[in-house]
C-alpha cells in the first residue's frame, strides 16, 4: 500500500532507479532496489508498506530495464500508485532542472515535491494533464479506434487533452467529434486513472452516440468502427482505464443494463 507522504528524515530505505522511463529491476525481481543510505542526489518519494522509498533519477537506462507499460502488465494491480508517482515524478525532475520563467539553475525542496529557482523565485511543482478518455456507445455497440502508433489490430476508446478554459464535459463532445465526426448527447462520468506517460491525469466518462455514422480525422485516428460484445477486436492492456471501461460496459451488456 502507498502512503502518500514524503519521508522526510529518512536517510536509508529503499530505492527506485528511473531513467529515459524505464525502471532497473531490483534483486527480488519488482522494480525496489535492497535498504541501503541513501545519497544526497534522490528524491524522498513516499511510503510503501510502511517502508520509506527513495527516488533515484539517472541519466541512462541500461536496454534490461523494463519500460513503464511492462511493468504495470507484469505486476499486480497494486503497484500501479507506486510506479505511477514514481515515473511522473522523475520525469518532473528531469524536464524542470532549469526555471522556466529566467532560466537559472533550479534547486529541488526537500519538504515537498518542489523546484525553487533562487534568482527570480518561481516554484514549479510535477506537472499533471488532464485528459479525457471515453467509450461511446450506442446500445450494445461499442465505437473503438485504432491510433497510428498502436500495436497491429489494437482498438481503444477514445482520448485528449482538455484545452485551457474548457471543461472536462466540453472536451468530451470535441473530442469525440474532432476524431470520429460522431456527436454526443448524455455523458456519464465513470472514474479517473494516473497514467504516467508522461504525465497524465485521465478522466474517464461514458458517453451515447447520437448515430452511428463515423468520420474520422486521419491524423489522429488510423481507423474507428462500432463493435459488439461477441465481436470484439484486439482491447487496450488490462491495467488502463480504457480497458476498465469497455469490461464495465461489456458488464453493463450481460446484465441487461446497456444504455440506450
Amino acid at each position: 500500500m502507498l502512503r502518500r507522504e514524503l519521508p522526510l528524515g529518512c536517510s536509508y530505505g529503499r530505492l527506485i532507479r528511473v531513467a529515459d522511463g524505464r525502471i532497473a529491476i531490483g534483486p527480488d525481481g519488482s522494480p525496489l532496489q535492497p535498504e541501503q543510505p541513501w545519497p544526497q542526489s534522490v528524491q524522498p518519494l513516499a511510503f510503501w508498506h510502511d517502508e520509506p522509498i527513495a527516488l533515484s533519477v539517472e541519466e541512462h537506462a541500461d536496454e534490461s530495464w523494463p519500460d513503464g507499460r511492462q511493468w504495470l502488465a507484469r505486476l499486480p494491480e497494486s503497484w500501479f500508485p507506486l510506479i505511477s508517482t514514481a515515473l511522473q515524478v522523475a520525469a518532473w525532475i528531469r524536464d524542470h532542472r532549469f526555471c522556466g520563467r529566467c532560466g537559472a539553475p533550479s534547486a529541488r525542496l526537500d519538504a515537498e515535491f518542489a523546484m525553487h529557482c533562487e534568482q527570480c523565485g518561481h516554484r514549479n511543482y510535477p506537472r499533471i494533464s488532464p485528459c479525457i478518455i471515453t467509450l461511446v456507445t450506442h446500445g450494445e455497440a461499442m465505437l473503438l479506434a485504432r491510433s497510428p502508433r498502436f500495436p497491429p489490430g489494437r482498438y481503444s476508446t477514445l482520448a485528449g487533452f482538455i484545452e485551457p478554459g474548457e471543461s472536462a464535459e466540453e472536451a468530451v463532445h470535441r473530442e469525440v467529434h474532432e476524431e470520429v465526426g460522431v456527436s454526443v448527447g448524455r455523458i456519464r462520468y465513470y472514474r479517473s486513472q494516473a497514467w504516467p506517460f508522461p504525465h497524465a491525469l485521465m478522466l474517464g466518462f461514458f458517453a451515447e452516440a447520437a448515430s452511428r455514422r463515423i468520420r474520422i480525422d486521419g491524423i489522429e485516428i488510423a481507423d474507428a468502427a462500432w463493435f459488439t460484445p461477441g465481436r470484439l477486436p484486439q482491447l487496450p492492456p488490462t491495467y488502463s482505464i480504457s480497458r476498465a471501461l469497455i469490461e464495465t460496459h461489456l458488464a453493463e451488456v450481460a446484465g441487461g443494463v446497456a444504455r440506450k
